[in-house]
C-alpha cells in the first residue's frame, strides 16, 4: 500500500508540476527551452560552464519575439538585417542609376573639357566616345542592378512596367527616390572628379554657367552630331533598316538610287521591262515612297522638335 500510495503521490505531483508548467506557458505566452538533460539526449550541446544559471534564468524570462529577436548585438543585427532586405532593391536602383551617372556624365566632362588647352594637352574623346560611355553606362548599371531589382535605372521604365506589366505600386515610389538619389549621387562624384578642370573653363571655383552646366543635365536642344561624323551615323541607320525592315523593298529609301541604275538597265538593251515590271513598282515604293516619307518626316520634327538654328547640321 505505501508503495501504491507513493506512486499516487509521485504522479500526484508530477500532474501538478505538468499544470504549473501549462500555467506557466499560458500566463506567459511563450515557448520554453528543454532541460539541459533533454538537450544531452536529443543531441543538443550543453550551454558553457558558467553561464548555467544565466540561460536557466533566460528560459523562463524570455518572449517568442525576443528568442527570434534577442536583444543587445544580435538585436540590433537582426534588425539590420530586416532593414537591408526591405532595402536591398531600391539601394540596387540607386547604385545602378549612379553607376550609369558616373559613366555618362564622366565621358560627357571628359570630352568637353579636355578640348581646353588649359585642361589637357589634346581632346581626350570625340562624339563617339559619348556614345559608348552611355552606353556602357547603362549597360554596367543594368548589369549591377538587374538580379536585384530588375534594373530599372530609369522612373519612367518603372512607371511603364507598373502601369502595363504588373510591377507592384507600392514599390515605385522608392523606386523612383533610390533612382533621383542615384543620380545626385553619380553627378556628385563626377563633379568632385572634375571640378578644377569646371574651374578652369569658368574661371573661378564661385563662377557657374551655361558652358558647363550642360554636362551634368539635359536640356531642351537638338545636338546634332559633328561635321564629318554624320555619314558614319547614316551608315548604321541604312544598317538598321537593311536588317529590320528590308525583306520587302530592301534599301529603297533613295530615289535616285533605284532610278538612275534603272535607266541604265533599259538603255542597256533590257527594254520597257524594267519600268513595267510588278505594275510600275519602281514609281511607288522606290520613288515616290521615299519622298512622301521624307516630307511627313519632316513636318512631324518642325512641329514637335524643331526651334530656328538647334537642328541645323552641318554634313
Amino acid at each position: 500500500m505505501s508503495n501504491r500510495a507513493a506512486g499516487v503521490d509521485t504522479r500526484s505531483s508530477l500532474s501538478a508540476s505538468s499544470s504549473e508548467s501549462k500555467k506557466f506557458r499560458v500566463e506567459h505566452k511563450e515557448y520554453t527551452s528543454p532541460p539541459y538533460a533533454e538537450r544531452a539526449l536529443d543531441g543538443t550541446p550543453p550551454p558553457p560552464p558558467g553561464l548555467s544559471d544565466q540561460l536557466g534564468e533566460a528560459e523562463h524570462t524570455t518572449s517568442n519575439t525576443d528568442l527570434v529577436d534577442p536583444k543587445g548585438a544580435s538585436g540590433n543585427l537582426s534588425r539590420w538585417m530586416r532593414f537591408r532586405a526591405a532595402m536591398r532593391e531600391p539601394m540596387a536602383e540607386f547604385l545602378g542609376t549612379a553607376c550609369l551617372i558616373i559613366f555618362g556624365n564622366g565621358v560627357n566632362c571628359q570630352v568637353v573639357l579636355s578640348e581646353d588647352p588649359g585642361v589637357a594637352a589634346s581632346p581626350k574623346g570625340n562624339y563617339l566616345s559619348i556614345n559608348v560611355g552611355w552606353g556602357v553606362g547603362v549597360a554596367m548599371g543594368v548589369w549591377l542592378s538587374g538580379g536585384i531589382s530588375g534594373g530599372h535605372i530609369n522612373p519612367a521604365v518603372t512607371l511603364a512596367l507598373a502601369t502595363f506589366r504588373g510591377f507592384p505600386w507600392r514599390k515605385v515610389p522608392g523606386y523612383i527616390l533610390a533612382q533621383i538619389l542615384g543620380g545626385i549621387a553619380g553627378a556628385a562624384v563626377i563633379y568632385g572628379n572634375y571640378f578644377q578642370a569646371i574651374n578652369i573653363i569658368e574661371g573661378g571655383s564661385h563662377i557657374r554657367t551655361e558652358l558647363t552646366r550642360g554636362l551634368f543635365a539635359t536640356y531642351p536642344k537638338n545636338c546634332p552630331p559633328p561635321a564629318g561624323l554624320a555619314p558614319l551615323l547614316l551608315f548604321f541607320l541604312v544598317l538598321g533598316i537593311g536588317t529590320s525592315l528590308g525583306m520587302q523593298t530592301g534599301y529603297a529609301i533613295n530615289p535616285a538610287r533605284d532610278l538612275g541604275p534603272r535607266i541604265l538597265t533599259a538603255m542597256a538593251g533590257y527594254g520597257r521591262a524594267v519600268f513595267n515590271f510588278r505594275s510600275q513598282y519602281w514609281f511607288w515604293c522606290p520613288f515616290l515612297a521615299p519622298i512622301l516619307g521624307a516630307q511627313v518626316a519632316a513636318v512631324i520634327y518642325d512641329g514637335l522638335l524643331y526651334t530656328a538654328e538647334a537642328s541645323r547640321t552641318t554634313v
